[in-house]
C-alpha cells in the first residue's frame, strides 16, 4: 500500500515540469537514486523507469515517503490555488493568452531550446504558471535539439545529436474526445501536413509542442519538427507554418478561445494569418480582418541584429504559402506586401508581424530605442519617436535561477514570497541578512562550482588527452564567469586582448582571480567556433597559469551553477546589438556583481538603479558611444575592462576583515539582490505584459 502511494504521488511530481524551478519537489527525485537522477538527465519519467525495483526499499526509508506525500499535496494545493497575483488583480480567467515560441528552455531533460530565447520563453511560462495567468504555450517537438557540444584535441566545436523521446519524457500526448490523437492540418506548398501535438504541464500553465513525425506524412513532412533551427530556408519557412498556423488550428481543435496571441519572435508570425482567415471566413473583408488581427495580436521583438530576423524569397514564399493563401481567399502579392518593407524584395516575419501586431515591443528601453530607429521605414510619415515599437524590459525567474545555498537562505530568512513574485518589498528584507552569513552561503556557492568544473575539465581532458584538468582553479580565487551564444558581436575574447595585461591580473598569486567561460556557437557560425578554439588555446597558456578555463557542455545545469558560482558576470557586446541579455539579471539575483558594457538591461539598471544603491551593484565598462572604427572601440573597452579589473575589483573582493569577510563587496551584492532582483525578474516583466501589451487587467492593483 505504502509503494503503490509511493509511486503514485511520485508519478503526479514527475509529469509536471515545477520540479524543474521548485528545490523540494526537485529534492525528492534526487534522493530517490542521485546516480540514476544525474545518469538520465534530470528525467524523473526515465528515473521512474529505471528505479521502480527500488521504489519498496524508499517506501521504507525513513521519512522519505512523507516527504514524497508533502510534495504531492504541496503541487496540488499550488495547482488548485484562486488566490494569485492575477486573481487578486481582478484578472478575468476567460480570457486567455496564446503565447508562440519556437524554443522553449523547460527541463534539463528536454532539449527543446538553443539559447537565451528559449529561456526566456521558458521563464515566461514559469511566472504566468506563478501570477496564475491564464496563458498557454505553443512550440514545436523537436525530435532532436539544438545540439549537444562537443570540442577535439584543438578546441574545434563539433555538434552531437540532443534527442528528444517524448514517449519517455515528462510530457503527455494530446487526445481528442474520442481517445485518440488530436491533429491538425496545415498546408504548405507540396501538399497538407498533418501535427499531433504533446502537452506539457509548466506549473499551472499547459504548453502544446506541435510534432509531424506523424505516419500519414510523406517523410520529409515528417522531418519538419526533426530538428531544432537545422536545414535551410526552405525548412525553415515550413516549421514556421506549422508553428503560427499549427499552433492557432490547435488551439481551435482544443476549444481554446484565446483573447490575446502573443508571437515571441517573428518565427510565429504565421499565427497572424491564420487568425486573419478566420475573420475573413466569418465574413470580414481583408482591411476589416486586418484590424481585428491588430486587436488581439501582441509581437515581441528580440534583436537588432539583422540576421536574426527570417527572411524568404518571392519564389520561397510563394510557393509554401500560396495554398493558405487559397484558404484566406486573398492574393498572394497582398500577403507579400504586408510582409515587406518599402523598396525591399524579401518576406520578412517581423515586417509581417509588425503589420498584424496592435502592440510591439523590443525587450529593454534602449533595444525599443533600436528598434524604433530600426523599423522606422515602415511609418515614413512618422518621427521615429512616435514609431509604434514600445518596450517590456526582460526578466528572469527567480526560483530557477536563485542557486540552491542562497535558496535556502532566502526560504529561512524571506519565507516563500521570494519565489511567488510577491512583490519588491520581500526583496528588502535581503538587507537584513548579516555579511558573513550572506558571504558565507556564497562562498559555498563558489566553491560547488569550481568543483563541478574540476570534474568537468578532468573529463574532458582524460577524453581528449589534452588540457587542463582544472587544478588551477581556486575555490576562493575571485572567479569571474562568461557564459553565452559565440555569436561575434558577443566579443567573447575581449577580455584576450591585451594577453600580458591579462597575464598580470590573473597570475597574481596574493590575489588569485580566475575565469569560467562557456558557450556555444551555431553550429554553421565557424567565426564563433574560432572564437572557441582561441579561447581554448588560451587556457593552455603557460602564463595564465590555469585560471582562464572553458566548459564544454553548455546547458541549463551548468548555467545555474555558474550565474550562482562566479563573483562577477562579465558581459562585453558591441553595444547596441545586445537587446537586453539576461544571463546578468540571473547572476544578479544571486548577489553576483557585474561586470558590463551599458547596453540591454544594464544600461537601464545603471541608469534607473544605481541612484538607489548604497554602494553599488557592478560596474560598467566603458560609455554609451556607439559605432565608429569597431577595432578602436575593441581597444577602448578593453583598457577600460583591465583598469577596472586591476584598480576596483580586485582590491574591493580581497579587503577582509579579520574574520575574511570583504565587507564592501558584500555590501554591493546586497544592492544586486535587493534593487535588481524584483526589477528585473519574470514576474515584473509577465505582469508588465498583463498590464499593458495584453490589457487584460486595467492598471496593476498590487505590485509583482
Amino acid at each position: 500500500m505504502l509503494r503503490s502511494r509511493l509511486a503514485t504521488d511520485l508519478g503526479r511530481l514527475a509529469l509536471n515540469l515545477r520540479f524543474a524551478w521548485y528545490g523540494p519537489t526537485r529534492a525528492v527525485f534526487e534522493e530517490l537514486d542521485p546516480v540514476a537522477w544525474e545518469r538520465t538527465g534530470h528525467d524523473p519519467v526515465r528515473l521512474l523507469e529505471q528505479c521502480g525495483d527500488q521504489l519498496d526499499a524508499a517506501a521504507r526509508r525513513p521519512g522519505y515517503a512523507a516527504r514524497v506525500q508533502d510534495a504531492a499535496e504541496e503541487l496540488a494545493t499550488y495547482l488548485d490555488a484562486d488566490d494569485t497575483w492575477y486573481a487578486r488583480s481582478g484578472g478575468d480567467a476567460s480570457r486567455v493568452v496564446a503565447y508562440y515560441s519556437a524554443e522553449f528552455a523547460l527541463a534539463d531533460c528536454l532539449h527543446t531550446y538553443s539559447g537565451g530565447l528559449g529561456v526566456l520563453a521558458g521563464d515566461h511560462l514559469r511566472s504566468a504558471s506563478d501570477l496564475g495567468i491564464p496563458l498557454v504555450g505553443i512550440g514545436l517537438a523537436y525530435r532532436d535539439g539544438y545540439f549537444l557540444q562537443r570540442l577535439d584535441a584543438s578546441g574545434w566545436q563539433h555538434a552531437e545529436p540532443a534527442r528528444n523521446d517524448f514517449h519517455r519524457a515528462p510530457v503527455s500526448p494530446v487526445v481528442g474526445a474520442d481517445g485518440q490523437r488530436l491533429t491538425v492540418e496545415v498546408p504548405i506548398g507540396d501538399g497538407r501536413v498533418v501535427a499531433q501535438a504533446w502537452h506539457v504541464a509548466v506549473g499551472r500553465i499547459s504548453l502544446y509542442l506541435l510534432d509531424t513525425d506523424v505516419e500519414a506524412n510523406l517523410p520529409h513532412h515528417r522531418d519538419i519538427t526533426g530538428q531544432l533551427y537545422g536545414g535551410d530556408d526552405d525548412l525553415r519557412l515550413r516549421q514556421e507554418l506549422v508553428l503560427g498556423v499549427g499552433g492557432a488550428r490547435l488551439l481551435e481543435a482544443l476549444g481554446v478561445e484565446v483573447a490575446v496571441h502573443h508571437l515571441n519572435e517573428g518565427h510565429a508570425a504565421f499565427a497572424g494569418l491564420e487568425r486573419l482567415r478566420t475573420h475573413l471566413r466569418a465574413g470580414a473583408d481583408l482591411p476589416a480582418a486586418i484590424e481585428q488581427v491588430r486587436r488581439e495580436l501582441v509581437f515581441t521583438t528580440h534583436t537588432p541584429v539583422p540576421a536574426g530576423h527570417d527572411e524568404f524569397g518571392w519564389d520561397l514564399a510563394a510557393y509554401h504559402l500560396g495554398p493558405l493563401a487559397g484558404e484566406l481567399q486573398v492574393d498572394f502579392p497582398a500577403l507579400w506586401q504586408l510582409a515587406t518593407a518599402p523598396g525591399e524584395e524579401r518576406w520578412s516575419q517581423t515586417v509581417l508581424a509588425l503589420a498584424l501586431a496592435g502592440r510591439a515591443n523590443g525587450v529593454a528601453r534602449l533595444h525599443g530605442e533600436v528598434s524604433r530607429r530600426m523599423w522606422a521605414r515602415l511609418w515614413p510619415d512618422r518621427a521615429v519617436d512616435d514609431v509604434p515599437i514600445g518596450h517590456v524590459t526582460n526578466g528572469v525567474h527567480p526560483g530557477l535561477w536563485v542557486g540552491p545555498e542562497l535558496a535556502a537562505l532566502f526560504d529561512a530568512r524571506l519565507g516563500d514570497d521570494w519565489r511567488a513574485g510577491e512583490g519588491p518589498a520581500v526583496w528588502q528584507d535581503v538587507a537584513k541578512i548579516e555579511p558573513a552569513m550572506l558571504w558565507g552561503t556564497h562562498v559555498r556557492a563558489r566553491r560547488r562550482l569550481v568543483g563541478e568544473a574540476r570534474d568537468r575539465l578532468a573529463t574532458q581532458r582524460r577524453r581528449l588527452g589534452v588540457g587542463t584538468d582544472g587544478r588551477g582553479l581556486d575555490p576562493d580565487a575571485l572567479t569571474i564567469g562568461f557564459a553565452r551564444r559565440f555569436a561575434t558581436y558577443k566579443r567573447a575574447t575581449l577580455l584576450a586582448h591585451d594577453l600580458d595585461r591579462l597575464a598580470a591580473i590573473l597570475g597574481d598569486d596574493e590575489r588569485p582571480v580566475q575565469v569560467l567561460v562557456a558557450g556555444k556557437a551555431h553550429p554553421r557560425d565557424d567565426a564563433g567556433k574560432h572564437l572557441i578554439q582561441h579561447l581554448v588555446g588560451l587556457s593552455r597558456d603557460p602564463r595564465l597559469k590555469g585560471r582562464l578555463v572553458f566548459l564544454e557542455g553548455y546547458d541549463l545545469d551548468l548555467a545555474r551553477s555558474l550565474v550562482a558560482g562566479v563573483d562577477v558576470w562579465l558581459n562585453n557586446p558591441l553595444r547596441p546589438l545586445e537587446a537586453s541579455g539576461t544571463s546578468g539579471m540571473k547572476a544578479a539575483m544571486n548577489g553576483v556583481l557585474n561586470l558590463s558594457i551599458l547596453d540591454g538591461w544594464w544600461d537601464e539598471a545603471v541608469a534607473d538603479l544605481a541612484p538607489h544603491a548604497e554602494v553599488g551593484f557592478g560596474w560598467a565598462i566603458g560609455d554609451r558611444e556607439e559605432g565608429g572604427d569597431e577595432h578602436a572601440r575593441a581597444a577602448a573597452d578593453a583598457d577600460a575592462l583591465y583598469r577596472l579589473l586591476a584598480e576596483q575589483l580586485v582590491p574591493t573582493f580581497y579587503d577582509r576583515d579579520h574574520d575574511g569577510v570583504p565587507h564592501r563587496w558584500v555590501t554591493m551584492m546586497r544592492d544586486a539582490i535587493g534593487l535588481l532582483a524584483p526589477t528585473f525578474s519574470t514576474h515584473r516583466m509577465v505582469g508588465d505584459y498583463v498590464t499593458g501589451a495584453y490589457r487584460l487587467v486595467p492598471a496593476r492593483s498590487e505590485a509583482v
